[in-house]
């Protein structure tokens, strides 16, 4: 639903709230006057853009969430949970440096900070500004919603103000462009265990020397990781294999192409089945499972891609899109942001086909959309395993 139809569903007291938050001067007892009267100040550029230019950046964090996926309503357990999220511990270094520098003899007396709103304010702050529903009737009641048409003005404007920070450049003399590849390994992958009698070790992982000859197949150059080196990844056997490959092996674990049977890799039935078929329609179904089993280090995933994807219509550097989107970005164990942004999201991004990466003389690393993901991209609001993407 849009705004105007949830304000003619509120009660009067909430109508009476979200008046006082926009400055509204109209008959406080009439729904009707509310009504009109904050459809009429919500509506207003200046007054859209005063709200934004407010908030603080967790609560930012938190609208972002909620602005790229389909579902249409939280409960109250899950926007509590976004809120967190949505608190990457800047409270506390500012805490730690004020100790740190704090003079040792200052008689200043210093007064701390107040304390941070607690989820349940900040949602309820939500709700007054009327960002945040909740249901009317039944079970709904206790379940919460976003009006479309705020979400697309939410998008729309933090666009603008991305892409003004941005620097766009002309094409680069050299890029990558890896479109139909993954799928034509995948293709690939099948077919070679298909052929072979894959060993695994007591792991689960396949013995080095059928992972070597699969990577000699590959259409994009992977590298084994070093032995004894220390790995850090997402899937089930990252620490055996490269990026890339791992990601396209745990597709096919999770599809049921494939099966790890007393020690041994085999294709199912419906690997065979697949294997007569056609693999460009695996293309939707790779970009799913990559934001599957991403999503949970990479909090806000589904965002930053829809993000990256809005404001790299044209080639874009890579540094003005980091300085953009790095607010957004939680560290995760040994992932920074920079390894976050550049190896989880772009580098993916580029494997499945979604974007070109290239190196411009005077601009240094630059990104541009492909087309097939722009298509990927703009139709997911994605169900997983029957749960909305986060």
């Amino acid at each position: 639903m849009n705004l105007s139809d949830m304000l003619s569903y509120a009660d009067i007291g909430q109508l009476s709230k979200i008046a006082g938050v926009y400055r509204c001067e109209c008959n406080g007892n009439s729904k009707n006057e509310l009504i009109q009267s904050i459809l009429s100040r919500i509506s207003r550029h200046d007054v859209f853009e005063e709200q934004i230019s407010d908030m603080k950046l967790e609560d930012l964090r938190f609208l972002n969430s909620l602005l790229f996926e389909s579902r249409q309503s939280y409960s109250l357990e899950d926007l509590v949970a976004r809120v967190q999220q949505s608190r990457f511990g800047e409270e506390k270094i500012i805490e730690e440096s004020e100790v740190v520098s704090k003079p040792k003899k200052s008689k200043k007396k210093v007064v701390p900070p107040p304390p941070p709103l607690s989820p349940r304010e900040i949602i309820a702050r939500f709700k007054h500004q009327g960002w945040l529903f909740n249901g009317f009737s039944g079970p709904s009641r206790y379940l919460f919603q976003v009006p479309n048409d705020l979400k697309a003005r939410f998008r729309e404007t933090l666009r603008r103000r991305f892409a003004e920070q941005l620097q766009y450049t002309d094409e680069p003399p050299i890029y990558r462009d890896e479109q139909e590849l993954i799928t034509d390994d995948l293709k690939n992958l099948l077919h070679y265990v298909y052929q072979n009698e894959i060993q695994l070790t007591s792991d689960g992982s396949m013995y080095k020397r059928f992972t070597q000859q699969l990577l000699d197949q590959m259409g994009v150059v992977e590298e084994l990781p070093a032995k004894g080196a220390w790995r850090f990844g997402y899937g089930r056997h990252f620490n055996h294999y490269p990026d890339r490959f791992s990601l396209l092996y745990d597709y096919c674990y999770n599809a049921k192409y494939i099966s790890e049977n007393e020690e041994k890799l085999t294709v199912t039935d419906i690997g065979l089945a697949k294997l007569q078929k056609s693999f460009t329609t695996e293309l939707d179904g790779l970009y799913r499972y990559w934001l599957k089993l991403y999503k949970m280090p990479v909090t806000n995933l589904l965002s930053l891609v829809h993000w990256i994807q809005a404001l790299s219509e044209e080639w874009v550097t890579v540094q003005s899109v980091k300085s953009v989107l790095s607010p957004f970005i939680k560290v995760y164990f040994y992932d920074d942001v920079d390894s976050i942004l550049e190896q989880r999201i772009l580098k993916m991004m580029m494997h499945i086909g979604l974007l070109r990466i290239g190196e411009h003389p005077l601009y240094g690393t630059v990104i541009r959309m492909t087309k097939a993901g722009n298509a990927v991209v703009s139709g997911s609001g994605l169900k997983l395993d029957g749960q909305e993407a986060l």
